[in-house]
């Protein structure tokens, strides 16, 4: 009887256990998006058709532009609604409402801008056309959302159910890209303040060079290196002694990575006299991919109809980098500087007030309310001053004055970009377009190219300051004042070489420069390659020429260390000395002159440069973190490794660090750090390649917190190519987020490719459709292929 009541138990616990796993598959398959069949929208002006290929991506026709946009809502919403959900309420800091008190902390810092009252006021002064569009944007978009089976999979697991999308969400996803390519700026200002308070003016001169021989910009052929003195002594907190552990070689496989690549050449240069414009985006990559691609067939003028093609981002009705035909166009994050940190005084005799360049002021107090799952609702005072809300560090205050607060930081103006035929027009509609500053390159179907800035940039005082560091409250300026009127921006159309790039690096040698400023320019080694490779492409190129300027990863920056490495390296110091004679080997046999998977090499080499930072900046960093997450001497001038290469070469008494006997010493103890870091744990120096430090681990936002549905919420572990300062930027959740090139009139002969699919479903076959092609760096078209589904919206 015991054995028959064991059996019907445990009988009764597999089938509980059967219909758990039942119930909870057709919950995941019930949030699948309807692909096939017949919606009706009472609200169509005219039916709109849906086809889609067989890796998922949507063709929209319609002969309403408005109806197109509610389609292009529904189809974001059934794909990518948790992914629209997260975009909007991390600028609103929002996300404790999902994932209670661990995302508090991210929402403090972010409801400090306020960015939903900005969304709401800016919405209230858009135009009509563009609210009626944006209208029909977000019906789609909760049509969408009501029409799934079952709520989006991640809500069951987060507990909370979504909310109706809204007008103003659409401008805060705009504003979370404010916050990924801008808000770091706080950081640098805070980290060059700090500068300015520990190390001597000579000092910051040579410590901050403006520019250097990396370089290359759009209006010379390139600059020279930095030349000012090297001062008698260092700053006091050079070389200053750290923990033994290499933080920075053991947390951060790709730290210093910052976004973008995009090039055009003219029709002088091309095989078929068309412009051909190349854009890879560089961003944080998580699953589903930052980008949504489709192809929208819309009405033209005199009853033609246009066709746009390219990647739109869930949450936005715009094609944001693409093609309409006519004229084709990629963006770079400009990294111009944005943002000012002015110090706010206060006085006994002033009570509420706050004293800014302009005189006294008394803030205004708003109170914010943070919802948190699982627990009440936490308040947040901010105070707003007429240069921006206060912030808190190092025991000051300050006002952060930041174009992202400006009314006309966020609009739907780059939807224009598809009505536009030429790289005239192109240009000037950049500067009424409501984004984060952004590198526009653009060419058109006749063979010309262009570059500008799209986005709002302040306008800086005539003989302005250096705004790169926190103004005073008592000083005489405010900084910036309004915004750059659009006749006022730099441009520059048709070079006499045929080409244009850029990726992140100062982009201007001449006096329009200063309309920019510097927010953290890269370096430049990447740009200058890029550069040189186009070049090198010779006098007529095509599609696939242009496209695989993306894919060099030629070591050319980090090279130059491998060299200074084994310069080092000689028989004095292998003398009793094994691992660093096996360095020393692997160095000179190994190397690929490529940033190769396979590579030893090239990873002991990057490492080397990276220990030598950590052993002469570290004791600052540690200093910095205190003040700012984003504080840090990388942040105050990514052009360090050019610092460092003076050094070595000039060697001054004055700057070498105590406890090391010579330059020499210092080099082999940065050496023997690279050695601990690359055989961490006993594995053989052999072993330590670049593709078993840069491998993949690009996942679904939600996959940490499910190490069960880990594997399957994420990429396979695929070992990636390429590294910053060159063209390939590769990182284990960083790189290349698109790949597109394409001439407008040849979309046919288009290319792309990007890390995952349409999809942000784990069961949809377009979750990870196109990733291996991604990884291979393998062109597929950029149109969509033969339709596999069809899906019509009737009136």
């Amino acid at each position: 009887m015991v054995k028959l009541w064991l059996k019907r138990i445990v009988l009764g616990l597999l089938a509980l256990l059967l219909l758990t796993v039942l119930g909870l598959w057709f919950f995941l398959r019930g949030s699948l998006p309807q692909l096939d069949g017949k919606i009706s929208a009472a609200s169509l002006a005219a039916p709109v058709t849906v086809l889609r290929d067989q890796q998922g991506v949507p063709s929209i026709s319609g002969s309403d532009r408005n109806d197109v946009a509610y389609a292009t809502g529904f189809v974001h919403a059934q794909d990518r609604f948790f992914q629209m959900d997260l975009l909007r309420r991390m600028p609103a800091g929002e996300l404790s409402e999902l994932f209670g008190e661990k995302a508090l902390e991210t929402d403090r810092i972010h409801r400090l801008h306020r960015f939903r009252a900005r969304a709401a006021q800016a919405i209230q002064a858009m135009p009509a056309d563009d609210r009626k569009l944006l209208e029909r944007y977000t019906a789609g978009v909760n049509d969408g959302l009501n029409a799934l089976g079952t709520r989006p999979f991640e809500y069951g697991l987060v507990g909370v159910g979504p909310r109706p999308w809204v007008l103003e969400d659409s401008y805060l996803v705009a504003w979370a890209m404010y916050i990924d390519l801008q808000v770091t700026g706080i950081g640098r200002e805070l980290a060059r303040g700090w500068l300015r308070e520990n190390a001597s003016a000579e000092q910051r001169a040579f410590l901050l060079p403006e520019s250097t021989q990396w370089d290359a910009p759009l209006d010379a052929a390139g600059m020279a290196a930095p030349d000012a003195p090297i001062p008698a002594r260092a700053p006091d907190w050079w070389g200053k002694a750290i923990a033994k552990e290499p933080a920075t070689l053991a947390a951060a496989a790709f730290v210093d990575g910052v976004g973008s690549n995009n090039w055009a050449v003219s029709g002088q240069r091309s095989k078929h006299g068309g412009a051909i414009v190349s854009d890879d985006m560089h961003l944080g990559i998580r699953l589903p991919s930052t980008w949504y691609r489709l192809l929208l067939q819309v009405p033209g003028a005199n009853g033609s109809t246009r066709r746009i093609v390219g990647v739109s981002i869930p949450g936005a009705p715009a094609v944001v980098a693409g093609s309409n035909g006519h004229v084709a166009w990629g963006f770079t994050n400009s990294y111009g500087d944005y943002i000012d940190l002015v110090e706010v005084a206060a006085g006994a005799d002033r009570p509420g007030q706050v004293k800014l360049p302009g005189g006294w002021e008394s803030p205004v107090e708003h109170v914010e309310t943070i919802l948190v799952k699982g627990r009440p609702a936490v308040s947040l005072k901010v105070r707003e001053t007429s240069l921006g809300p206060i912030m808190q560090a190092g025991g000051r205050e300050y006002a952060v004055h930041w174009v992202a607060h400006d009314v006309n930081a966020v609009n739907l103006a780059l939807r224009h970009m598809e009505e536009v035929n030429t790289v005239a027009e192109a240009l000037a509609l950049a500067p009424r377009v409501g984004m984060p500053a952004q590198n526009l390159v653009v060419g058109d179907s006749g063979g010309a190219i262009g570059w500008t800035i799209s986005g709002p940039l302040p306008q800086r005082p005539a003989t302005p300051v250096d705004a790169s560091y926190p103004l005073a409250a008592n000083g005489s300026t405010r900084g910036w004042q309004g915004l750059l009127p659009a006749a006022a921006y730099p441009s520059v159309r048709d070079p006499a070489g045929g080409q244009l790039v850029t990726a992140n690096s100062r982009q201007l040698a001449g006096a329009d420069a200063a309309k920019l400023g510097d927010g953290g320019f890269d370096l430049g080694a990447r740009a200058r390659q890029a550069r040189d490779s186009l070049t090198a492409l010779g006098g007529k190129t095509d599609e696939q020429g242009v496209y695989s300027v993306m894919l060099d990863d030629r070591a050319l920056f980090i090279g130059q260390w491998r060299e200074r490495a084994l310069a080092v390296l000689d028989a004095e110091a292998l003398q009793g000395k094994p691992q660093r004679a096996e360095l020393a080997r692997l160095l000179k046999d190994n190397w690929s002159g490529r940033a190769s998977t396979d590579s030893v090499a090239y990873r002991a080499s990057r490492a080397f440069m990276w220990s030598l930072y950590e052993l002469l900046y570290g004791g600052a960093n540690v200093e910095l973190a205190k003040l700012n997450k984003d504080a840090n001497m990388r942040a105050a001038s990514s052009r360090w490794p050019v610092v460092l290469a003076r050094l070595l070469d000039e060697q001054p008494a004055g700057w070498l660090p105590p406890g090391h006997a010579s330059w020499k010493a210092l080099q082999l103890a940065a050496l023997d750090r690279t050695i601990e870091h690359l055989a961490k744990d006993g594995k053989p120096l052999a072993s330590a390649t670049w593709g078993a430090r840069n491998t993949a681990t690009i996942a679904h936002p939600i996959a940490g917190a499910l190490p069960l549905l880990k594997k399957w919420l994420s990429v396979p572990p695929d070992q990636l190519p390429g590294d910053s300062n060159m063209p390939r930027v590769a990182g284990p959740a960083f790189g290349q987020s698109e790949r597109m090139t394409v001439t407008p009139g040849r979309e046919e002969q288009g290319l792309f490719n990007m890390p995952g699919g349409q999809s942000g479903h784990p069961l949809s076959p377009y979750f990870l459709a196109g990733h291996a092609d991604w990884v291979a760096g393998r062109p597929t078209p950029l149109l969509p292929g033969p339709a596999a589904h069809s899906l019509k919206f009737l009136k």
